[in-house]
């Protein structure tokens, strides 16, 4: 078979298997076939005793009750697709009886043809006329002590008869159960060298047949395994890009871009985006990375960077670098968060001002327990300190450090100190009594050992923002330095946080896609 790929191997095989299937059932076994089943074959032991036996009660053989009657419903039939007529029949010449019916171990007291699926073949079981005082008969029908004689029915296509049988048992048969009744017949030419089939089970196909069909099914099994594991993978999607993609920026959204990064990796098997501990350093030290790229870049003319793209809490400030364009991409929520020390879960804008201000040094000031305030705050330059400023203080500054390292707070005094990431940030709150910080609302309820802070009672939630209850939340820019080409990572990244799996991604996080708000382009709480 050198040269035959496999698959068409396979697939010509099967339908090899498929037209000998075919052949069997609609040429060969569409030649005649008789047919039998055993409908019913059950016994009626004790019937003197069961309650509304009724004529059970009463049935007698020449005068004497039957010790152990049972009752036998057999079915004949044409199971073929050809007639069936008196000389198919498998008989001596001149025999009228075309098929007979054993039954070991038990005697035929009475017999009767029940159900007829012609009118017409009534007259294979009317008594010939002899005349008066003559003994009625019927040619070929006869019942003696374990054996009943049917004629030579002739049978069109789905043609049948029923026979039922009462039947006692043999005074010297001693097993429990009897044998199943042996119908012995045949036909001239049909298959199976024309024995006949009982057909209970499988009516429509012979065993061969079923065979050959299973054979069939293996082969579409194997070719589909086959097509599957030889199969080159699929296609990328053709809005993936390929090459290397830089992120830099907020780590309020590191998370998500985390995420998003993998699934885009996935979804474009040629796209690389590298990320380590270091990728998000804070929205300012971002934007000031990707300047700093797109100057060492010398681009000219409307040309923009493809391969970065920094994010940021909030836009950029005032201070020039034009070249950087924004994005907006998600809303954001972000929280206070609190040691559970504290004794607090809802302060009052007034309260966090005051707070923040150094009025309130103490947690007992705002009805919590007596443990001195601790701030821990993010270094200048990230999104959610200068978010916390505009946002929640009111345009006014965070106090100066009191320390370099949070270790060194004193904790008998009140302090604050700087940390550079969420991350550290969490953290250092979780493990410092009476620590009081700022953070993205997905990292924080994802860190254990802090609890966040309502303002107002509004806890942080988009309902709460859209109402303007909740003051605590920011647009989530992403920025690039000039226009990237459409054919860019850079470009295709940002088409792909804008889509469906972008932007559930975003959504898991707690944040809101910026498109499904009524002025995407403001991306502003409603």
């Amino acid at each position: 078979m050198s040269g035959i790929p496999w698959d068409t191997a396979l697939a010509v095989f099967g339908l090899a298997v498929s037209g000998a299937a075919g052949v069997w059932e609609f040429t060969l076994v569409g030649r005649k076939l008789l047919g039998y089943r055993v409908q019913m074959d059950t016994t009626a032991q004790d019937a003197a005793a069961a309650p509304f036996a009724g004529v059970l009660q009463q049935m007698q053989h020449n005068g004497t009750p039957l010790r152990d009657p049972s009752f036998v419903l057999l079915r004949i039939e044409n199971s073929g697709r050809a007639p069936i007529v008196e000389d198919d029949y498998l008989a001596p010449d001149g025999a009228r009886a075309g098929i007979r019916v054993a039954f070991r171990g038990r005697r035929v007291v009475g017999m009767v043809v029940t159900e007829l699926s012609r009118s017409e073949l009534g007259s294979f079981f009317t008594p010939d006329d002899h005349g008066p005082g003559s003994p009625q008969q019927v040619p070929g029908l006869g019942v003696s002590d374990g054996l009943i004689e049917l004629p030579k029915v002739k049978l069109n296509r789905r043609d049948h008869y029923k026979v039922l049988a009462v039947l006692e048992r043999e005074e010297d048969f001693r097993e429990p159960a009897f044998p199943d009744p042996e119908v012995v017949g045949g036909i001239v030419g049909g298959v199976r060298r024309g024995r006949m089939r009982k057909t209970e089970y499988y009516p429509f196909a012979a065993k061969p047949v079923r065979a050959l069909l299973i054979v069939l099914v293996l082969v579409l099994i194997g070719e589909s395994l086959f097509m599957l594991l030889r199969s080159d993978p699929e296609p990328a999607p053709l809005d993936c890009a390929s090459g290397t993609l830089t992120l830099s920026g907020s780590t309020a959204l590191a998370p998500v871009l985390r995420e998003a990064a993998r699934q885009y990796e996935k979804v474009c098997p040629d796209a690389h985006i590298p990320l380590s501990d270091r990728t998000f350093q804070g929205s300012v030290p971002g934007l000031s990375a990707l300047a700093a790229a797109g100057k060492k870049a010398r681009l000219t003319g409307s040309q923009g960077l493809g391969d970065r793209l920094a994010f940021s809490d909030g836009p950029k400030s005032e201070d020039g670098r034009p070249q950087l364009l924004p994005r907006p991409v998600a809303l954001s929520l972000f929280t206070l968060v609190v040691n559970p020390d504290a004794g607090v879960k809802d302060l009052s804008l007034k309260q966090v001002r005051d707070i923040y201000a150094g009025k309130i040094t103490d947690w007992n000031q705002v009805k919590g327990n007596d443990v001195p305030i601790h701030l821990v705050s993010r270094n200048p330059g990230s999104g959610t300190r200068t978010t916390l400023e505009r946002q929640v203080l009111g345009g006014r500054s965070l106090p100066a450090a009191t320390v370099s390292d949070c270790a060194s707070l004193a904790a008998a005094e009140p302090g604050r100190c700087e940390v550079a990431d969420t991350e550290t940030l969490l953290d250092t709150v979780a493990s410092t009594p009476g620590a009081l910080g700022h953070s993205e609302v997905g990292a924080a309820t994802a860190q254990d050992g802090v609890e966040e802070v309502r303002i107002d009672g509004y806890p942080a939630t988009l309902e709460g923002a859209d109402e303007g209850a909740y003051p605590y939340w920011q647009t989530e820019f992403a920025y690039t330095y000039g226009e990237p080409p459409a054919d860019s990572m850079a470009a295709g990244f940002l088409r792909w946080l804008a889509d469906e799996v972008g932007k559930d991604v975003i959504r898991s996080h707690g944040d809101r896609p910026c498109s499904e708000l009524a002025k995407p382009l403001l991306c502003r709480p409603s």
